[in-house]
């Protein structure tokens, strides 16, 4: 029983590894930027993390969703949305455009493994995943209302 625990431990520093490795400056990189962006600019980054969030819940993993629990839900998405940046950053083109993209989905990524519990042991990473889901939640209610203002 204590063995299942140890890898667990394992697991999560290794996953805590990889976020900082390639997610983290991106997501920085991201917030900072949408925290300096004045009103005007703020729907852009709320359309660009509610895209790439819902690209990466659709490439999660082939099981309905009733199926699995809510944190592996959040883990897959966040899977999803390292394996786009890595994918992403291999392209390695030299555009603001691309590289704006690039890290919506690195601050997805960062904030499903927030709300997966990944980043408990690691009070950096807890806050920045707390920033990171607090922009998605704004992104998510801002796109709600953009649509039912469309529908009436």
């Amino acid at each position: 029983m204590f063995g299942w625990f140890k890898a667990e431990g394992r697991e999560r520093r290794r996953t805590v590894r990889l976020d900082r490795k390639h997610l983290e400056a991106r997501s920085r990189r991201f917030l900072k930027i949408y925290l300096d962006a004045d009103e005007t600019r703020k729907p852009q980054f709320y359309r660009a993390v509610d895209q790439a969030s819902k690209r990466c819940q659709s490439a999660e993993s082939g099981l309905p969703p009733s199926e699995l629990e809510d944190a592996q839900i959040a883990e897959a998405t966040s899977r999803a949305a390292m394996k786009i940046v890595l994918e992403r950053t291999a392209l390695k083109k030299d555009d603001r455009l691309a590289d704006f993209l690039t890290d919506a989905y690195a601050t997805v990524g960062i904030a499903y493994h927030r709300a997966a519990g990944v980043y408990t042991m690691d009070k950096k990473m807890q806050e920045l995943g707390t920033a990171a889901v607090h922009l998605l939640t704004m992104a998510t209610s801002y796109m709600n209302a953009q649509k039912n203002e469309d529908s009436v």
